[in-house]
């Protein structure tokens, strides 16, 4: 019997939900320098672009959130495409398949840790678009909220993206082609909701239904990407 045999029998006959989310959140934490990478993205890329683009208080005001919008976007994009691999790798998706886990709950506590160390990172630091591009407290915050509402879909379909390309060779590169198409109506819903609060409108109705999509999304993709996650597996 191998080393890697040893290992999956090794494994309890029942991990629960506080077994999973204490591995995963260390996990997440031993890895910190691959999830500051995307924040290293966003960060850079909302500070550059007001050198990039001028000083100009009304072009820097009406293109700050879309800005932030898209650095948010492409930061969830770069970290997304090793949520699974390495545990596809390592023999962990083996061991919880063994041991008979809950695929769909490990799926949804890996992408709920990943939100947090990226997109809930992500949403503090669009603040920093008050001082960056001039705009107001009020905007900022709905700007803050927008992404809150919007990002856990967005991930979700990365997540999905991420998973339908795992047994390919060079599946990172067709990551973003899978979920960019998907994700660019969120963005423009998200940045239009934005406009609408900072022209005295009502944006509440965009941002409920950025919220309600999440939420779908959360209940229902964790159980599409934990069965390609085994098909994937027994490949």
């Amino acid at each position: 019997m191998n080393k890697s045999t040893n290992a999956i029998v090794a494994v309890p006959r029942s991990i629960g939900f506080l077994q999973l989310w204490r591995r995963e959140w260390q996990v997440k934490q031993q890895g910190a320098v691959q999830w500051l990478y995307p924040l290293v993205l966003f960060l850079v890329i909302i500070t550059l672009f007001p050198l990039a683009v001028g000083s100009e208080p009304a072009l820097l005001q009406r293109l700050g959130v879309s800005a932030v919008w898209i650095a948010a976007l492409l930061s969830l994009v770069m970290g997304v495409d090793g949520l699974f691999k390495p545990a596809l790798d390592n023999g962990t998706l083996a061991q919880l398949v063994v041991a008979k886990a809950s695929l769909p709950l490990w799926v949804l506590i890996r992408l709920v840790i990943h939100w947090i160390f990226s997109s809930g990172i992500v949403a503090a630091l669009s603040l920093l678009a008050v001082p960056l591009f001039q705009l107001s407290w009020f905007e900022a915050w709905i700007l803050m909220a927008s992404i809150v509402t919007g990002s856990p879909m967005l991930l979700m379909l990365s997540a999905v993206a991420s998973s339908l390309t795992l047994s390919l060779k060079n599946g990172a590169v067709l990551v973003p082609l899978i979920a960019l198409p998907m994700q660019l109506p969120v963005l423009i819903f998200a940045t239009g909701a934005v406009d609408l609060f900072a022209s005295g409108l009502n944006g509440l109705p965009i941002l409920a239904l950025l919220l309600a999509g999440s939420i779908v999304s959360v209940l229902v993709m964790p159980w599409v990407i934990a069965t390609t996650l085994k098909m994937s597996w027994l490949n």
